[in-house]
């Protein structure tokens, strides 16, 4: 197979099109091309007047390459062999692995373990997609938080209620495999090759469930609603794992566990360190979601191109350096998406969003995040960092005016620091209700100073940024983990425990669907071999 590189290619080419490039580039004549087919694609904005994309073709012959190649003298073009992953055989296995927590590093644990015959058993404290769903919905309606299954917790962990983003700044070859993966359980091809992939909540959804379907097709069992109380060792190896379902307890015998409990399961955090089960503290970053109409950013960022269906609604990805030494950046940008409630703990206020796959919604929304390091959190214990984020989620509850209410402000107010008191033309898209309040009153003064030098000068990358109608909604505090569990980088085991693998973005080792899902996949290949 020959690979093409930089390829520029009009917003309306069609395979007619491509054809053309592909026998300009290697000089051969279209009754010699056997298929092609796009390896990525991304979008040249650049130039506002002209925008293109930026493609790679992989082209299959009916002749012979290496000669093709050679007598082509295309710079831009070289012989690569399509990638292939290859399920490591499983060694003789004492027990079935436990894997804890249905997240993406959970499930493609489980789903390399499946593949290989090891009959994973999977453990997660929140409930099936369905009714997932209909446990959030009834909170936003009714503002009954079910602690156990929101959305940080249940099936596909806290990505299956985001953008389903899957853009990831991973060189590990075995993201590919995971793009592989969601396409083969039902999501859309393009995400093979667009340089910016995405499920979209909406289709994420199935995909997990088809995932889970092929685990147990292969052996392996998944059981919602059932959480992991206790880990048991015995000269420092793994023996057991407690687990609790609908009051009753049981012990599950086995030499592995990987742990993929994601970055929000706290009490998980205070039993391993109870179990003296070395962990770290680790930076995070926190803020609050902005808001803008999609139309504006679309604007900004394609100019004249504006609502061209290829391009679709545009992203960004923005960051500064503040005057105080702190980073300030965009995360987890949601065009065409809504700013969801995703509170785990009674009583707390967090935000994230979420956008589905067409995002065709009104408003585009991001995080707005701040740096913070263990020098803030006050303390030097390990759970310094989950003591900090609760203050502020308490924080943004009571400044909400509790149930959960949301406070917000608009861009100009916050600016000016002062509080909001009417709308312009933003809305909010936060679907629990939202009540005018400051983010001073529960963000610390250092994070909302370099919010406000990082909205001027992000306007300047992207104009309209600090457009003074555009919303801020609080508090955003979930980002990564606060904490880091400590494991070998040769076998992935804990330093504690042997046959314990912290795994993915909750042990501090992933961020985002992608690093999270290669780090479980990785975790299962070190208990397979």
């Amino acid at each position: 197979m020959i690979r093409i590189n930089s390829v520029s290619l009009p917003l309306d080419y069609n395979d007619k099109t491509i054809e053309k490039r592909v026998c300009k580039e290697l000089r051969i004549t279209p009754d010699e091309i056997e298929k092609f087919s796009l390896f990525k694609r991304s979008i040249d904005a650049r130039k506002k007047a002209d925008i293109r994309f930026n493609a790679s073709i992989d082209v299959w012959l009916n002749i012979n390459e290496n000669k093709a190649l050679s007598r082509a003298k295309c710079k831009k073009a070289a012989i690569v062999n399509p990638y292939e992953y290859i399920v490591p055989e499983a060694e003789s296995l004492n027990s079935r692995p436990v894997v804890i927590g249905f997240g993406p590093a959970g499930m493609f644990a489980a789903l390399i373990l499946a593949k290989a015959g090891a009959k994973p058993i999977v453990i997660e404290r929140g409930q099936d997609c369905d009714s997932r769903i209909e446990a959030i919905n009834s909170f936003i309606k009714t503002g009954k938080l079910n602690t156990e299954s929101n959305i940080q917790f249940g099936e596909g962990g806290a990505g299956t209620f985001s953008d389903g983003k899957l853009n990831t700044g991973t060189k590990d070859v075995r993201s590919r495999n995971v793009l592989i993966e969601f396409v083969k359980h039902g999501a859309p091809e393009e995400i093979l090759y667009n340089a910016k992939p995405h499920v979209g909540t909406d289709k994420l959804r199935a995909v997990i469930k088809n995932i889970r379907n092929t685990i147990i097709s292969l052996g392996g069992e998944v059981r919602f609603e059932t959480k992991l109380t206790s880990i048991k060792f015995t000269d420092n190896k793994i023996t057991a794992a407690e687990v609790e379902s609908k009051d009753k307890k049981e012990l599950i015998e086995t030499d592995n566990i990987i742990l993929a409990i994601g970055h929000s399961s706290r009490d998980t955090f205070e039993m391993l360190f109870n179990s003296n089960i070395l962990m770290e503290q680790k930076p995070f970053s926190i803020g609050a979601r902005i808001e803008h109409l999609q139309s504006d950013i679309d604007k900004a960022q394609f100019g004249s191109f504006a609502g061209n269906k290829r391009l679709g609604a545009a992203p960004y990805k923005l960051n500064v350096k503040t005057s105080n030494g702190r980073g300030a950046y965009t995360f987890c940008m949601c065009p065409g998406g809504e700013v969801v409630p995703a509170a785990s703990e009674e009583n707390m206020l967090c935000v994230n969003g979420m956008s589905e796959f067409k995002r065709d919604k009104t408003n585009a929304n991001s995080a707005l995040l701040v740096s913070v390091s263990p020098d803030d959190y006050g303390s030097d214990h390990v759970l310094a960092g989950v003591e900090y984020q609760r203050k502020i989620e308490k924080a943004a509850y009571n400044t909400g005016g509790g149930d959960y209410i949301a406070p917000v402000q608009k861009v100009g107010d916050f600016l000016n620091n002062q509080k909001s008191t009417s709308f312009g033309s933003v809305l909010p898209s936060y679907s629990r209700g939202t009540t005018f309040g400051k983010l001073d009153d529960y963000l610390p003064d250092y994070i909302t100073l370099s919010m406000r030098e990082a909205i001027v000068g992000m306007d300047k990358y992207l104009k309209g940024f600090m457009d003074p109608d555009a919303l801020l909604t609080g508090a955003e505090t979930r980002s990564s983990s606060p904490v880091r569990i400590l494991r070998n980088p040769e076998t992935l085991q804990s330093v504690s425990i042997k046959g314990l693998y912290p795994c993915g973005e909750g042990a501090g080792y992933a961020g985002g669907i992608i690093s999270a899902a290669v780090d479980g996949i990785k975790c299962a290949e070190k208990v397979l071999t």
